[in-house]
C-alpha cells in the first residue's frame, strides 16, 4: 500500500462529519487493487464494500457467451458494492479494476449496522446511487444512439476524471471490453483521435493530450453524468 495514500482521498469518505469518520476509519481496510483485479462475480454474495482512493472500477455485465460491456465507471468519487446497502446482497454484474491503483474495503455487517443509524453514510450512498443510475442509463443510450468516436471519448473523459494524471495505461482488447465492440472498432476510433492530436496512443498507454478537444468531440452524455454527480454530491471529480 502506498505510504502516502490516504482513505479521505475518496470523496464519499471524504465527507463524513468527524464523529463518523472517527468511528469508521478504524474498521476500513486498506486493498491493493492490480489491473484486472475482479472484485465480484455476477451472483455472488458481496462482503465487502469498497471505496477507491486512486484505482478506478469498471462496472460490467456478462453475456452467456463471454461477450461484455461496461454500464459504469467507480473511482475516488464512489462506493463499490451498493448491493449491499440496496438490500440485494448479490447483483448480476461483474467489479473489475480498470486502472491500477489502491482502496479501502469496509466489512458488510459495519455498513449495514451504519444503515441502520440512518446518519450521514446512509444519505451520502443513496446519493451516491442515484448519481450512478444516471451514469448507467446514459450509458445505455450512448451505446445505443452515438458513434464508437464519441463512445471513446465519453469513456476517456470519465475515466480521467478519476485519475490524478492525464495516462491511463489500458489496452485496446480491454477497451473493447468495455464498450462492448470488436477491438478493430476501437483501434480505428483511436487512431482518428491520435490523428487529430486529442491522445496519443503506445503499448497500452493512453495518453490525454487535449482535454478540452476531447470533451468538444464527446456527445451530450458525458456532461449529462458530470453535472448529476456534481449536484448529487456537491463536488467536482478529480478537476
Amino acid at each position: 500500500m502506498g505510504s502516502n495514500d490516504d482513505p479521505r482521498r475518496n470523496g464519499l469518505l471524504a465527507k463524513l462529519p468527524e464523529l463518523e469518520w472517527q468511528r469508521l476509519a478504524p474498521q476500513l481496510e486498506p486493498v491493493e487493487m492490480p489491473l484486472g483485479k475482479v472484485l465480484y462475480e455476477p451472483g455472488c454474495t458481496l462482503s465487502h464494500i469498497y471505496f477507491p482512493s486512486t484505482a478506478i472500477v469498471s462496472l460490467l455485465y456478462v453475456m452467456e457467451d463471454g461477450a461484455s460491456a461496461e454500464i459504469a465507471v467507480v473511482g475516488l468519487e464512489g462506493v463499490v458494492g451498493i448491493a449491499l446497502f440496496m438490500g440485494g446482497e448479490t447483483t448480476p454484474s461483474r467489479a473489475v479494476v480498470q486502472s491500477a491503483g489502491q482502496g479501502y474495503r469496509l466489512r458488510a455487517e459495519i455498513l449495514k449496522d451504519e444503515f441502520k443509524r440512518a446518519g450521514s453514510m446512509m444519505h451520502l450512498l443513496l446519493r451516491y446511487t442515484q448519481a450512478l443510475i444516471t451514469q448507467m442509463g446514459q450509458t445505455a443510450v450512448c451505446n445505443r444512439h452515438h458513434s464508437l468516436d464519441q463512445q471513446l471519448c465519453r469513456w476517456l473523459l470519465l475515466s480521467l476524471d478519476r485519475l490524478q494524471g492525464n495516462e491511463l495505461v489500458m489496452t485496446q482488447e480491454l477497451i473493447a471490453n468495455m464498450l462492448g465492440v470488436r477491438r478493430e472498432g476501437v483501434t480505428e476510433a483511436a487512431l482518428k483521435l491520435q490523428k487529430a492530436g486529442l491522445i496519443h496512443y503506445a503499448r497500452g498507454h493512453i495518453t490525454i493530450v487535449d482535454r478540452d478537444g476531447l470533451e468538444k468531440r464527446t456527445c451530450e452524455c458525458y456532461d449529462v453524468v458530470r453535472k448529476e454527480y456534481q449536484r448529487l454530491l456537491n463536488a467536482p471529480l478529480s478537476r
